[in-house]
């Protein structure tokens, strides 16, 4: 893993454009956003101490593997402590957020791969019936 958790040529972003889902969280995009082919993107979040990612769902799969630090992954009702070395897997339409706890001594990181072609997240208002955890 590199020690700066940066690469040449590969910008910092915001996560997302609306901020009041998110705290704390910031994304390169590794794979997809330079003319690759590939059928999947690659991006690598960061989430600082006490952040979260939005709380969402979609269609598409994903792949998390975490790089750096410790960090929360929900999906549905679940959550897991996930570090360095484990992989988590997001099915389509599971309720799911990242989180990196307020006393961490460094950020999470993560890389993040999913389908280039897929559809565009929608909030969750609190999880309700939860179809993972019934």
């Amino acid at each position: 893993a590199p020690a700066s958790f940066e690469w040449a040529g590969v910008a910092l972003e915001q996560y997302k454009s609306d901020t009041d889902t998110w705290k704390g969280i910031s994304r390169r995009e590794l794979v997809g956003k330079r003319g690759e082919t590939a059928k999947f993107h690659v991006r690598y979040f960061e989430i600082q101490p006490g952040g979260h990612s939005t709380l969402e769902k979609h269609e598409h799969e994903h792949v998390v593997i975490p790089m750096r630090g410790k960090g929360e992954a929900q999906a549905g009702c679940y959550i897991w402590t996930v570090a360095v070395g484990d992989v988590v897997y997001v099915s389509p339409s599971d309720p799911h957020q990242f989180r990196c706890p307020a006393d961490a001594k460094e950020p999470f990181g993560f890389l993040c791969i999913v389908n280039s072609e897929r559809d565009k997240p929608t909030g969750v208002d609190g999880l309700g019936v939860c179809h993972i955890c019934e």
